[in-house]
């Protein structure tokens, strides 16, 4: 097949803004590849691939950035800048999918979703979040109607929050498990890894870390100044260890010298990429029950699922964190989140996509 990706409109690929959505296209694209499928990919300037990514074309387009709907009220209405990005890429991705077999998008937005339903060629789209804007559920309700096989979802959980979706298509997601080193480093650091803003609840892996007397390591983007300076005002100073944005390879030999990763979103994440980097390095994870890391993680297995927002119950996991066999964390990924796993999930669903048209 030849496809034609829509990158997020929210950051160039390699700030770290674009959160989950820019590994999952680097990690989709490197699975389409190796199973000999080529590959465009429509992305802000100053975009980069992953290394082994070179046979995808990249076409830059500039513009102005998206405002993440993580950001918005849950009915704010939809709003289009002046030389909009996400609508520059649209229009370059529509005139390269004339000659290609589908538009694949990955940015959560209105416009795309609203012009699946007044174009010709095949446009699928991978959601990458549950339901956070009713002017999108209501469109996607719209759209589903008409054309159910053109949305797809990471986890069970995820398309649950759009209640009329009956038959949800779930592709999970995968990783190039290369690009992963298995380590087996059981007296660590506590870790804690993604974008550092309040739907995170970074506060409370702090209050954990706080209690052991220990520090945490936090890699990700400051997305929140203000939100990062208060939880750093409210505990004993030095308890942050804060570590920056890191590049996947940089970030996995640092995170798989660690012994625990937590994971504390106060909202449904859509599946948890953090979660399964973490378990490839060999490193058990702790996590609040809800969103997708509740379908990945193997309570007492590969990690512990602790009640939603009950920092006490994910100390109390922490403190027999080394029953956990590490070795079953990197096997549980690669059985169930390769690139090619993930890769063939995504073919198999866009074929359908195809043949609706």
């Amino acid at each position: 097949m030849h496809i034609v990706l829509i990158s997020t409109p929210i950051g160039f690929l390699g700030s770290g803004k674009g959160g989950g959505v820019e590994l999952t296209l680097n990690s989709l694209v490197s699975g389409l590849l190796s199973l000999g499928h080529s590959v465009d990919v429509i992305a802000p300037g100053n975009s980069k691939l992953h290394k082994g990514n070179e046979k995808a074309k990249l076409h830059f387009v500039e513009g102005e950035d998206q405002i993440s709907w993580q950001h918005q009220n849950y009915n704010s209405p939809v709003t289009i800048p002046d030389n909009s990005l996400l609508a520059g890429m649209l229009e370059k991705g529509l005139d390269i999918a004339k000659q290609a077999d589908v538009l694949l998008n990955m940015s959560f937005d209105w416009l795309p979703i609203w012009m699946t339903l007044n174009l010709e060629i095949p446009i699928a789209h991978i959601i990458s979040m549950g339901s956070e804007s009713s002017v999108i559920s209501n469109l996607i309700s719209k759209v589903y109607s008409k054309h159910p096989y053109n949305f797809a979802f990471h986890s069970k959980i995820q398309a649950d929050d759009y209640p009329f979706i009956k038959k949800p298509i779930i592709i999970g997601n995968g990783f190039k498990l290369d690009n992963y080193t298995f380590q087996d480093s059981v007296k660590g650091s506590l870790a804690w890894v993604g974008r550092v803003a309040p739907e995170k609840g970074l506060e409370d892996a702090v209050y954990v870390a706080n209690k052991l007397g220990e520090k945490l390591k936090v890699w990700g983007v400051k997305e929140d100044e203000t939100y990062a300076s208060k939880i750093e005002k409210s505990f004993p100073k030095g308890t942050i260890d804060w570590m920056g944005f890191l590049s996947t390879n940089e970030l996995q030999k640092e995170l798989g010298k660690c012994r625990v990763l937590l994971n504390t979103p106060k909202w449904n994440e859509a599946y948890g990429n953090v979660v399964v980097e973490a378990l490839a390095c060999g490193v058990p994870v702790i996590a609040y029950k809800r969103g997708g890391p509740s379908e990945i993680i193997q309570h007492g297995q590969t990690g512990y699922l602790a009640n939603p927002d009950d920092k006490k119950n994910m100390l109390s996991y922490v403190e027999i964190i080394e029953k956990i066999e590490r070795k079953k964390c990197r096997e549980w990924v690669e059985k169930n989140a390769s690139t090619d796993i993930f890769a063939n999930k995504v073919v198999n669903w866009l074929n359908k996509v195809k043949h609706e048209y």
